[in-house]
């Protein structure tokens, strides 16, 4: 149970500092941000709980490809914020992108042979 707390911790504690970053550093806190540190944490501490190669690569493969429907809301937000419209709007309409291309990428995953 402790390792639980203390994975939650140290998540929570990421968020945090990438917050107080950007109040004075936005291009840096986005610098932070986008840097995979919870997906490498994430594959040490799996790799820790089960030493397994193929796991690790299918684990590893599957991170990369999720990634991608998710890039397109760094660019609607943006646009949306600039044009004026709302955060909660913006970021509800970027949000809703990513859902839906997550969608479409679970429909069309097996035509490319991908095993998500």
């Amino acid at each position: 149970m402790f390792a639980l707390v203390a994975k939650a911790m140290v998540a929570g504690a990421m968020i945090v500092a990438i917050a107080e970053i950007g109040k004075r550093l936005p291009a840096t806190a986005a610098l932070v941000a986008s840097l995979p540190l919870v997906s490498v944490l994430g594959m040490i501490l799996l790799w820790h709980e089960r030493p397994d190669p193929e796991n690790m690569a299918v684990h590893a493969g599957a991170t990369f490809w999720y990634v991608l429907p998710s890039l397109p809301m760094f660019l609607v937000m943006p646009i949306m914020l600039r044009a004026g419209i709302p955060f909660w709007i913006s970021l509800t309409a970027g949000c809703a992108l990513t859902v839906t291309l997550y969608t479409l990428m679970a429909a069309f995953e097996p035509r490319f042979g991908l095993r998500l």
